[in-house]
């Protein structure tokens, strides 16, 4: 696939449709994490709030490995749209990365209390350094987020 064909696909992922932008998706996945750099290069002329979330939810498995998926996530911390910064807040408590913590600090804050929770949630999964506090909020031990294969319970 050339530079310009996924650009191409990454510009359709910007629709409200779920299946549509699935379907796309389902074109890239193949590309593993050189596929990030073009979701990031797109982030920001994306004009749907959908479009937003799907580029940074598609980067979340490669938050440990790409630093272009980190900087997305720290990117869209800063979107209007809560549902981006809910995935910009998970995609950061996925890659345990500490130089994370003074962006989600800043959102402890927010005027949104959902996004100010999200980021409580990823500085706490980040400082114990288990991913899994970012959805077991209750720390109970029976809630674990699988996102690659060998994303065994802790």
């Amino acid at each position: 696939m050339t530079p310009a064909e996924i650009r191409a696909i990454v510009q359709a992922l910007d629709t409200t449709s779920v299946d549509a932008a699935e379907r796309r998706w389902s074109e890239l996945k193949p590309l593993g994490a050189s596929v990030i750099p073009y979701l990031a290069e797109f982030y920001p002329r994306c004009k749907r709030w959908q479009g937003r979330t799907s580029l940074v939810f598609h980067s979340i498995r490669y938050a440990r490995v790409s630093e272009e998926a980190f900087q997305l996530g720290i990117a869209a911390l800063q979107d209007k749209a809560t549902l981006v910064r809910y995935r910009a807040c998970s995609l950061l408590a996925y890659s345990l990365r500490k130089d994370a913590l003074p962006f989600l600090h800043r959102l402890r804050t927010h005027a949104d209390s959902k996004t100010a929770a999200d980021a409580a949630a990823a500085i706490r999964a980040i400082e114990a350094n288990n991913h899994h506090l970012f959805v077991d909020r209750t720390e109970s031990g029976h809630s674990f987020w699988v996102v690659n294969d060998d994303d065994a319970p802790v």
